[in-house]
């Protein structure tokens, strides 16, 4: 089982990591969703995003834009980083389990997250 967290803002990937209302998150079974929760962002301060999914147990985190700091902390956690995504929050975490989504590298930058 994969968990996957999409940064949203009403149901469609957000351009701003750190300041999206939500996270869509996706348990999955093999390339199919098989349950959809929402969890709300607790605020914004520098680090605690990254660390706060973790302890969540997200392995995928897909936005459209993210800190270089957010970034690497996910990277010591071992939990993969999709930026550049565009779109319905659902269907990014489809187009992730199909192969079809991989990240742009695209960083933001004057962000700490």
């Amino acid at each position: 089982m994969l968990k996957i967290a999409v940064a949203s803002d009403k149901g469609n990937v957000t351009e701003h990591f750190g300041h999206c209302e939500s996270f869509m998150v996706y348990d999955t079974q093999g390339k199919d969703i098989s349950e959809e929760s929402i969890l709300a962002n607790p605020g914004h301060k520098p680090g605690f995003l990254p660390r706060f999914l973790h302890e969540k147990g997200v392995d995928v985190i897909i936005s459209g834009g993210m800190g270089a700091s957010a970034v690497s902390i996910f990277n010591e956690n071992d939990i993969e980083v999709i930026i550049g995504a565009k779109g319905e929050a659902r269907e990014a975490a489809k187009a992730y389990l199909r192969g079809e989504l991989s990240s742009t590298g695209s960083v933001c930058h004057g962000h700490d997250e």
